[in-house]
């Protein structure tokens, strides 16, 4: 199962896979008939087509969250959303770039309208997995091994890594078909990680080891932040993955993914290139992470599968690709790094759930250059939405601010942001700079359990 990150997307997670049909029987040819005109059968073929594809699109798209538009964030997120620029606006406001004659698109005269309809936060509810949780949390914890001493070949990796894959199919009570995925194993007695969104929702899950084995699966913690689940299944004698550390991967880096793409028809898949990018703030789901970008080939149902370097060492777990409906985008895909990873299986192993992490309790998207000049704004971070069980909003920051700084620093990005929260604790403070209506104030805000806020 695999999200889909996009500029303008309708992303999709895992297909719902029917039920079985039955065998076909052979029959006799039909004799021949006068049809319609030649003209006439291919309009309604066309129509028809069409009709299937859309139809398609909408069943395998049930199950998903809205999709995350150019400009648009969803809520909660790890302390506040970023937001995907660029593409056509919503509202039909044109496009915030110069057309192909150089004439900006149309945009409205109030700079508070141009946002509230570019950037446009959507509250998403809650959804609670309802597999039946472990009875008794293992003893156990993940830990990250250095890198080897001898590269191998990619017919080595597969050899070595390919029995610590699973294929995951959840299914919800009351629907047909089920949901498919891939997990990687964690321990010799049947700790499997996967990605959170491959079981959101679901009510039961079955484990297919790469022997055929099928085990029912209890819940051990899930952690929709991160998109990282622990699943249990009652085994022995498992192949665990081994785990190397993500932060030692440089650009260019040759590395590989084992998964189970599509469906059942393509489990254990392989597929190669190269690490793209380090620390890629991407944002999907009313979330905002910090994922290692890859050429290396990701569709749905790579959900949960392994992002290996090349001494066959798990260094991430891919959950996303990024996708357009207005542009062709080949070859960016995302994992999660295996340092994070880490700190999130050992916390809910321990807890069921993670803790302590520090949150903002706001949302907000980058003013661009163009939006700028021609409201005569300052450069910065618009805020969407805040949280009413923040500080932020207790301190008096509202939608429609503008953040110009933090910490004293100019402020563009979202990782601005990141990179002063995340060396931060709860309690610990911020200092921002707002641009409100002409005047210019600091706010010191505090850090919040995210737990309590979302």
């Amino acid at each position: 199962m695999n999200k889909e990150t996009n500029a303008n997307s309708s992303g999709w997670y895992a297909p719902l896979a029917p039920a079985p049909a039955p065998a076909p029987r052979e029959t006799e040819p039909a004799p021949r008939r006068r049809g319609m005109p030649v003209f006439w059968q291919i309009l309604l073929g066309t129509m028809l087509a069409l009709g299937l594809i859309v139809g398609t699109s909408l069943y395998f798209a049930k199950r998903q969250p809205a999709p995350v538009q150019p400009g648009s964030t969803q809520r909660p997120d790890n302390g506040f959303n970023v937001i995907i620029p660029g593409g056509d606006l919503p509202g039909g406001f044109g496009n915030i770039l110069p057309d192909g004659d150089g004439e900006e698109g149309e945009l409205p005269e109030d700079w508070k309208d141009f946002f509230n309809s570019y950037f446009v936060t959507e509250d998403k509810e809650k959804v609670e997995t309802r597999i039946p949780m472990v009875e008794k949390r293992p003893a156990w914890e993940l830990t990250l091994a250095p890198a080897g001493k001898q590269t191998q070949s990619l017919q080595e990796i597969y050899r070595g890594c390919a029995d610590s894959i699973v294929s995951i199919r959840a299914y919800i009570d009351g629907e047909l078909g089920y949901y498919w995925g891939t997990g990687i194993v964690l321990s010799e007695d049947g700790l499997v990680l996967t990605n959170a969104h491959v079981i959101e929702g679901c009510d039961s899950a079955v484990v297919v080891l790469s022997d055929d084995r099928e085990f029912e699966v209890s819940l051990v913690g899930t952690d929709r932040t991160s998109d990282i689940a622990v699943l249990k299944i009652e085994a022995e004698g498992l192949k665990p993955a081994v785990f190397g550390e993500s932060d030692a991967l440089t650009v260019g880096e040759d590395v590989a993914a084992i998964g189970n793409p599509l469906g059942e028809e393509y489990r254990s898949t392989l597929t190669n290139g190269i690490v793209s990018g380090i620390d890629r703030g991407v944002s999907y789901d009313g979330h905002s992470m910090n994922l290692i970008q890859t050429n290396t080939a990701i569709n749905e149902g790579n959900s949960g599968g392994a992002l290996l370097n090349m001494y066959g060492q798990v260094v991430g777990v891919t959950n996303m690709k990024m996708m357009s409906n207005y542009s062709s985008i080949e070859g960016i895909g995302f994992a999660i790094p295996s340092t994070t990873v880490r700190n999130v299986v050992n916390a809910l192993i321990r807890d069921g759930e993670v803790l302590g992490r520090p949150a903002v309790g706001i949302t907000v998207g980058a003013i661009s250059d163009m939006a700028a000049d021609h409201y005569e704004l300052p450069e910065g971070l618009y805020v969407s939405s805040v949280s009413e069980d923040s500080d932020a909003y207790r301190k008096g920051i509202k939608e429609g601010d503008i953040i110009t700084a933090v910490n004293g620093e100019p402020a563009k990005s979202s990782d601005d942001i990141l990179r002063v929260r995340n060396g931060l604790d709860i309690g610990d403070t911020i200092n921002f700079t707002i641009w409100r209506d002409g005047e210019t104030f600091d706010v010191d805000v505090a850090l919040v359990e995210y737990n309590n806020i979302y």
